[in-house]
């Protein structure tokens, strides 16, 4: 694990979501000013750069590319724009497969996370509530013929032949990530899923086993009691009950490196920009065949 990978695992144990993002402010006011030094060192890439590195390390063989990017991380290296990432993410997937982005929403930090700013704010309008996961993500999510998932806080934007049935029933889930999610959808199908810009502390697909396995899984949980919320689309209002789950013990994404079988987490750079890639199914069947072993990403305390 790196330095900046530790500050960041403490951070999310320790600091508020306010803390969190002031932490956030700093971190990039300090890279900006250290802007012409990473240049001098890693020189610069533009979109197509990136496409032709995609093409060479990843490849076309899977269905549905599921990306998860920060072009602030990526920064100063990269000079295209959000939208250029995205629209070239779509030609570069094309039109016989599918590319998926998280749009999530973890709440308002001012009220304190998702599950309080829901219980204050009980109306979640899924077409005007933007991407918390960066511009990238939200650009994608308006692009026209993008489908998005009903749920208010692990939404997911899919466009392609897939996308319909990769979205479809979220809101009637159990788990946000578990059984009949967009995860269980790419756990069944082929998808690669990509950090472009993000380490793998944003893999979410981590979170489908304990999700889909529920009681199995060997890590007890509490359940919060649930609550109505009024998913807004369009004209139409959908009834959604909030559900939450405390887990035993703190999760530990990092985890991932030892639990995973070798060569199924895929990490590296370009041009200093932290890379990933693996295939969903894989994480999701080798982190259940761990967990039956007793063996899971959460670490008791």
């Amino acid at each position: 694990m790196n330095p900046v990978e530790w500050i960041s695992g403490l951070a999310q144990r320790f600091a508020s979501a306010r803390q969190r993002e002031q932490l956030r402010a700093q971190y990039f006011a300090l890279r900006r000013r250290l802007d012409p030094l990473t240049l001098a060192i890693h020189g610069r890439f533009d979109t197509q750069a990136l496409r032709e590195h995609l093409e060479q390390r990843i490849g076309r063989d899977f269905q549905v590319l599921m990306v998860h990017s920060s072009v602030n991380h990526m920064q100063p290296m990269y000079t295209g724009t959000p939208l250029e990432l995205v629209r070239m993410l779509m030609d570069y997937v094309g039109p016989e497969r599918t590319l998926a982005m998280p749009a999530f929403y973890f709440g308002d930090p001012a009220i304190g996370g998702a599950l309080k700013t829901l219980r204050q704010n009980p109306r979640f309008d899924l077409r005007r509530t933007p991407s918390q996961m960066g511009l990238a993500t939200e650009l994608f999510r308006r692009m026209p013929g993008v489908l998005s998932s009903r749920h208010p806080v692990y939404r997911v934007a899919a466009f392609g032949p897939h996308a319909r049935e990769l979205v479809a029933n979220h809101e009637h889930a159990e788990a946000p990530a578990g059984l009949g999610t967009p995860f269980e959808y790419m756990a069944r199908h082929d998808t690669c899923v990509i950090g472009i810009g993000k380490p793998i502390q944003v893999m979410t697909q981590a979170h489908h086993t304990e999700g889909a396995m529920g009681r199995e899984f060997p890590v007890p949980y509490t359940e919060g009691e649930p609550f109505p919320v009024t998913l807004v689309h369009g004209n139409e209002e959908i009834t959604f009950q909030m559900r939450s789950r405390e887990y035993a013990g703190r999760f530990d994404i990092w985890r991932l490196r030892k639990l995973l079988a070798p060569g199924t987490l895929q990490e590296w750079r370009f041009h200093h920009v932290p890379m990933f890639a693996a295939r969903a199914g894989d994480v999701s069947r080798q982190l259940e065949a761990q967990a039956r072993q007793g063996r899971t990403l959460y670490v008791r305390a």
